[in-house]
């Protein structure tokens, strides 16, 4: 079976959705990053498992730094001077083994990714998978707008981390607190299609 297929049909006949794999960025990664995600390198692992199940039907986003911050943001550079480089900085760029796979990514300057361009991509009313980094900022406010606005959205725990360990599971708490509009899964759920909820 070719990954169109598994991607295609479900046991319930529906489409998997849309794989976002949110912010896998050096910026995450390095070690000496003032925003280093200690377990990154295990939410990597969950979504390289999961990246042929879904085909072609994958997004990447990358967190970049605005122009010239405004209201809040302003303060928030403020505490993270650093971080106010262009969208072409190696700071902001994908993790060689991500970027050699990006086909298709998105960029934002805010901590959610439910952009106008992410949305058009899921569809109306359509399933949107979350991977990434970080569970307890751009995870949580991607889910939280997306599920706002109407997606079915699934979060994948181990393919995902946090800031620490303690921040990672208090994020998975309060989206799981969502369901029916967010549940949040293991990559062996979507692997075997334990993911899939109710059938509509």
């Amino acid at each position: 079976m070719s990954t169109d297929d598994v991607h295609e049909v479900r046991p319930d006949g529906v489409s998997r959705g849309l794989l976002a794999v949110i912010d896998m960025q050096r910026v995450f990664a390095e070690p000496d990053s003032p925003w280093a995600t200690p377990r990154f390198g295990e939410a990597a692992e969950g979504i390289r498992r999961l990246l042929p199940v879904f085909g072609e039907h994958v997004t990447f986003t990358r967190f970049v730094a605005p122009d010239k911050p405004v209201g809040s943001w302003q303060a928030y550079y403020e505490q993270w001077p650093f971080a106010l480089q262009p969208p072409d900085s190696s700071l902001w760029e994908l993790t060689d083994e991500f970027a050699a796979l990006a086909r298709d990514s998105v960029d934002a300057t805010t901590f959610g990714k439910w952009t106008p361009e992410l949305a058009e991509r899921v569809g109306r009313g359509g399933r949107l998978v979350l991977t990434g980094v970080s569970t307890d900022c751009c995870v949580l406010s991607t889910a939280l707008a997306a599920a706002d606005a109407g997606v079915e959205v699934t979060v994948v725990a181990d393919a995902c981390a946090g800031a620490d360990d303690a921040s990672h599971a208090t994020a998975l708490r309060v989206m799981d607190l969502y369901r029916p509009l967010i549940r949040v899964v293991t990559s062996d759920e979507v692997l075997t299609g334990g993911d899939l909820g109710t059938p509509r």
